[in-house]
């Protein structure tokens, strides 16, 4: 058995026979004649000096050694595939990627993209709406706008003022709930997305900044936070908005944050690409843009009283 590797084809051929159990699908996959991809694997057969298969009767089945191997040679191929991917994407200066949850999208990111479309005309921009974590050095993935604790290490972050919440309601509510002890009488709605954090940011965290030992338990509940917040703009009841979720309706006047309290979150929510990418003039181009995006709204918050959730103690 000799030491040097065998063909890169010869691999392929067992890499595809493995994945699909099947000669005659792996030759279909690499665009073969199953006589070819046979050759293939007997040539790797021969160089190895053991057995990868048991060709068994239409059918076929890994040896001890083909089940040793198989695992290695398909990571290896994942490793050069998005090894070549990432390396051509340094040559390509018109496309961005980017990525961000499916609330996200549709209450920030999807009411301003047409800004930046109009003023880049030259960047490809595509766009996958998804909470699923990407490898931003891996995948074909230049930009994810996320929302959660991280970790970032290793990453370029673009620092973005404080996630916080606070109620928010439509200004016909507003009118009828002019002070905090009156929304234990209101409709609340429950954003059960940011169930997760802890301290929670939640409507009895809310009520004890204003003093007030009220536990709601009744009212209608979201799991998705942009649900929660269209549940609010038709006038269905009061919110614990989140910054990011209602800053655009919030800048319309399509909702209202008549109590200057809110919580900030220890979840921050930011921009973030991979390392090696800042100086990608597309990268930068959306860079910039969210910068100034986040500005443009920065006003909101200047008169609120920003409380960070850890201080605020349970009664």
């Amino acid at each position: 058995m000799s030491d040097r590797l065998p063909p890169l084809t010869a691999l392929r051929a067992f890499d595809a026979a493995a994945r699909h159990m099947s000669f005659a699908k792996a030759a279909e996959e690499l665009n073969v004649t199953p006589a070819a991809l046979s050759f293939q694997i007997k040539t790797l057969e021969e160089h190895l000096g053991e057995k990868l298969f048991r060709r068994l009767n239409r059918a076929v089945a890994l040896t001890e050694a083909g089940r040793t191997l198989a695992p290695g040679v398909a990571e290896g191929f994942l490793t050069l595939s998005e090894a070549w991917t990432a390396t051509r994407r340094l040559q390509d200066n018109s496309t961005l990627t980017v990525t961000a949850g499916p609330a996200l999208t549709a209450k920030w990111l999807a009411p301003r993209l047409y800004e930046f479309a109009r003023s880049h005309p030259d960047i490809d921009l595509r766009f996958s709406a998804t909470l699923r974590m990407v490898d931003l050095e891996r995948e074909d993935v230049d930009i994810a706008l996320r929302f959660g604790l991280g970790p970032d290490e290793g990453l370029n972050v673009v620092p973005v003022p404080p996630e916080w919440v606070t109620p928010v309601m439509t200004p016909e509510l507003a009118d009828r709930y002019t002070t905090p002890e009156s929304l234990m009488k209101a409709p609340l709605i429950f954003d059960e997305s940011i169930d997760f954090l802890d301290p929670p940011c939640d409507w009895p965290t809310w009520f004890r900044t204003q003093n007030i030992g009220y536990v709601p338990t009744h009212g209608l509940r979201f799991s998705q936070a942009d649900h929660a917040v269209d549940a609010a703009i038709t006038g269905a009841g009061v919110v614990l908005g989140r910054r990011s979720m209602v800053l655009t309706d919030l800048h319309t006047g399509r909702l209202v944050a008549p109590f200057k309290t809110a919580l900030q979150t220890k979840a921050k929510f930011r921009m973030i690409s991979a390392p090696g990418s800042e100086d990608r003039p597309q990268v930068v181009a959306f860079r910039d843009w969210f910068i100034d995006e986040m500005a443009k709204t920065a006003y909101i918050a200047e008169d609120f009283d920003i409380v960070p959730v850890e201080d605020v103690s349970p009664t």
